[in-house]
């Protein structure tokens, strides 16, 4: 297959051959590509289909479900260079990127015209657009503002199947409003690739937030803060956010980057409130919970320490060994009884387990821990990792949240879905992906 610049260092590839997810596993590619346009991607697919090459989109590796992972004999497209901002429209609220564009970029570009991208992932300065919406990613602000899909008002993608291979097609649309057709925007987000290739976004933008007080409180045990988010939620706060931090992923953060945090309870609570009625509710809720102490931040730095520190959680814990990260949402009214199952597996299964969550819309974010090489240990957290899983479905609930699902979701995704739903997802890849080339395995 020829294609300028073709990488095949197997150094090079070994580091493009998978994302951030333990134990998925990964094949050896072909090669890889960086295109820098959309016509180098047009030409790539082309080539691909012309010789059965599967093809394996990735962005900045920040995946936690495998679903960046090479398949063998892939072609390996790395998108990270399509990195332009090419457009910010402040009279219609909305901008048009590249799928390399770092989600923390366009943020700072965007602020600087008093506008505000709302999706922010964990992995905020390094993860791209492009991988934010393979995986419809979600983030601290998504309980009131909403996940990527509710920003992407339009794709260009290079698609297949009903159109020859390597055809770019423009899809959705920069009007507020529009219900000409399938949303066939709204079925490539969260895809994770598997139906094309996304060369460009256009996405909603919101005038700038208003400023936010923070209230925290401190819990003796995951179950009661999870109380905590259900009385929130029953009585109707609307906070910016509302995450838990358990005291092994605070204890982390402190030991790695001495934050002055002192983890002195079992569990933390974190909100951000735009009016002083939600700052004042969450107070009440948070204490009528039995909150050992809760209080209402003024100091602007203090609370910017808190948020920083549920943001490294997972590389603090990753210091300490394989990290198995989970990403299950359950009904906000069943968060208490889903951390309480958490707690009982781990104990069962004997696996350390730290938990953070996206609390206030029940995203919860077990992370496995094991001691490296250990593989009693590893095969342990595997088993875990599947029976919280079945205990999420089992409450109404579902097997991702906002990572996707990659390798390590597919049985659960299955178990979710039903014989009938997943026959119609499967009859849309054949669809529009005929020859099996894009992304083959995953989701």
């Amino acid at each position: 297959m020829k294609l300028p610049g073709l990488i095949t260092d197997p150094n090079t590839l070994a580091g493009l051959s998978h994302d951030e997810a333990e134990w998925a596993p990964a094949g050896t590619p072909y090669a890889a590509f960086r295109p820098q346009s959309t016509e180098d991607v047009q030409q790539a697919v082309k080539a691909c289909a012309e010789h059965n090459v599967p093809i394996v989109p990735r962005g900045a590796g920040t995946g936690l479900s495998g679903g960046a992972n090479a398949t063998d004999g892939c072609l390996v497209l790395d998108l990270s260079r399509m990195d332009r901002i090419l457009e910010i429209d402040r009279d219609n609220l909305l901008a048009v990127v590249q799928p390399g564009v770092v989600n923390d970029d366009l943020k700072k570009a965007v602020a600087a015209q008093g506008l505000w991208y709302p999706p922010d992932p964990a992995s905020s300065p390094w993860s791209t657009i492009g991988g934010n919406v393979a995986t419809n990613a979600g983030g601290l602000c998504c309980l009131k503002y909403g996940v990527t899909r509710d920003y992407v008002l339009g794709l260009e993608a290079v698609l297949g199947g009903p159109v020859p291979y390597g055809t770019a097609v423009q899809l959705g649309r920069r009007t507020t409003k529009g219900v000409a057709g399938y949303d066939l925007t709204s079925l490539l987000v969260g895809s994770e690739g598997t139906l094309g290739v996304v060369t460009e976004i256009t996405v909603r933008l919101r005038p700038a937030p208003r400023p936010a007080g923070t209230v925290v409180g401190a819990f003796d045990s995951l179950v009661a803060a999870g109380q905590a988010v259900a009385l929130s939620t029953s009585r109707g706060l609307q906070p910016a956010a509302l995450e838990l931090i358990d005291r092994a992923c605070l204890q982390a953060v402190e030991d790695w980057k001495h934050l002055g945090i002192e983890p002195d309870t079992e569990a933390m609570l974190l909100a951000r409130a735009e009016t002083p009625e939600d700052a004042d509710g969450l107070v009440a809720a948070f204490t009528d919970a039995g909150a050992v102490w809760t209080e209402r931040s003024t100091d602007s730095t203090e609370a910017e320490a808190l948020f920083a520190a549920r943001r490294l959680t997972y590389p603090a814990l990753e210091r300490l060994g394989p990290l198995l990260t989970e990403d299950v949402c359950v009904p906000r009214s069943a968060v208490p009884a889903m951390l309480a199952r958490i707690e009982e597996i781990g104990a069962r299964h004997q696996v350390r387990i730290a938990t953070i969550a996206h609390a206030g819309d029940g995203n919860l974010h077990p992370l496995l821990i094991t001691p490296p090489g250990d593989d009693n240990a590893r095969i342990a957290a595997q088993a875990a990792f599947e029976d919280i899983i079945d205990q999420a479905l089992a409450l109404g609930g579902t097997v991702t949240g906002e990572h996707g699902v990659g390798l390590l979701k597919r049985d659960g995704m299955i178990r979710e879905l039903g014989p009938g739903a997943h026959a119609v997802q499967q009859a849309i890849k054949q669809t529009l992906d005929p020859l099996n080339l894009f992304n083959p395995g995953k989701a």
